[in-house]
């Protein structure tokens, strides 16, 4: 049996018309960049999040950079985030030209921990990026507390966790602002590149929505030096369909973890662990697995493709030896690197694959 990571084309075969309706419409509108479905959509997320504003940009890098700079982080000024994430959590803190520093994880939820985070600080320190990984929201009640205690900015990288809930509230919403990427592969994905930025703050929102085109409010007008980070309308309109049914998508993958969790139960390999008043969305779904690598090759020779994310901490990436960190400065992020396995979950998954993918694990492991 063949089964793919994530199959983008079955979720489209789910929805094909109202796609295909969408995009025709903007192709015959002639309007392209910015125009009423970027806003609509805009207005669609702000209620769905419960936050006053929604602001759409090119990329989730960018919602996470324009945040830093709407919130006057400057070069010098440190940024604390994970090591255990995708790149652009940190490189975002230092394309504005501040310094990332990195406190360890959480070995059961893969988060930032607070704990660690709180000695971290210095008079340097100006936020924090908690990254909701995989799509559970991280401690967000110590991290607010920690904020306020030290009078930092908390920006939120929900990247991976659209719909994802942290005691009832929507992942992003909590802290200044809230990071969103609408890449493909992302539970809620367009056809090409997408981010939003979320927020409260109406000061913080004017100037994100100058920061992102060019810092200009008025055509030819520049008040401030910005970026070119604007969604384009077939996005935002196919992000449009696809925002009706994420809620549908998230309880679907909720349920095939589920189901997972079942099946691998008595073997070696530890299945994701889901914090109390935590709403997980399983953007990925992630084992930490004996033998990896082993496990990886032996699955893919069986026709099951997998994911390793991530498989070397930011600490250690070449582009951050200036940092000073070494190999066993943060020991859980480094171990974690070592034996996460991501698992093929979409909501079109079907339970025969993956009753497939769990029994080929078990045979793996019955021979070791």
């Amino acid at each position: 049996m063949k089964i793919p990571f994530l199959d983008l084309k079955a979720q489209y075969e789910t929805i094909k018309n109202e796609i295909d309706s969408a995009v025709s419409e903007v192709i015959q509108s002639g309007h392209f960049i910015m125009g009423p479905n970027v806003k609509q959509f805009e207005n669609e997320m702000a209620s769905y999040l419960d936050v006053k504003h929604a602001i759409a940009v090119a990329n989730g890098t960018d919602a996470l950079i324009l945040s830093l700079d709407a919130l006057n982080i400057i070069p010098g000024d440190e940024v604390i985030t994970s090591p255990f994430t995708f790149f652009a959590s940190a490189e975002s803190i230092s394309r504005v030209g501040a310094v990332p520093v990195f406190a360890d994880i959480d070995p059961k939820t893969f988060n930032i921990d607070p704990g660690l985070v709180e000695k971290k600080i210095t008079g340097k320190t100006k936020a924090i990026i908690p990254v909701h990984i995989f799509g559970q929201p991280a401690d967000m009640d110590a991290m607010m507390q920690i904020a306020e205690k030290h009078d930092l900015y908390i920006i939120e990288d929900a990247c991976q966790a659209i719909g994802a809930q942290y005691k009832g509230k929507k992942a992003g919403t909590i802290g200044n602002t809230g990071c969103f990427s609408f890449f493909p592969t992302k539970n809620l994905g367009g056809y090409g590149d997408g981010g939003m930025v979320i927020t409260d703050d109406d000061g913080v929102a004017e100037k994100i929505k100058l920061l992102r085109v060019h810092g200009s409010s008025k055509k030819y007008y520049h008040s401030l030096l910005g970026y070119n980070s604007r969604l384009d309308e077939i996005q935002a309109a196919v992000l449009r369909v696809k925002l009706k049914y994420i809620d549908a998508w998230n309880a679907a993958r909720r349920e095939k973890a589920n189901l997972y969790n079942k099946l691998l139960k008595d073997t070696p390999v530890i299945t994701p662990y889901e914090a109390p008043g935590s709403h997980h969305v399983y953007h990925l779904y992630t084992i930490l697995a004996p033998e990896r690598d082993e496990l990886q090759k032996y699955l893919q020779e069986k026709g099951i493709s997998t994911g390793v994310y991530y498989p070397l901490p930011l600490h250690l990436q070449e582009v951050y030896k200036y940092l000073g960190y070494k190999k066993g400065d943060l020991p859980v992020a480094e171990s974690i690197s070592e034996k996460a396995l991501s698992l093929p979950l979409d909501p079109e998954v079907s339970e025969e694959q993956i009753e497939y993918v769990a029994s080929e694990i078990i045979n793996f492991y019955k021979g070791r």
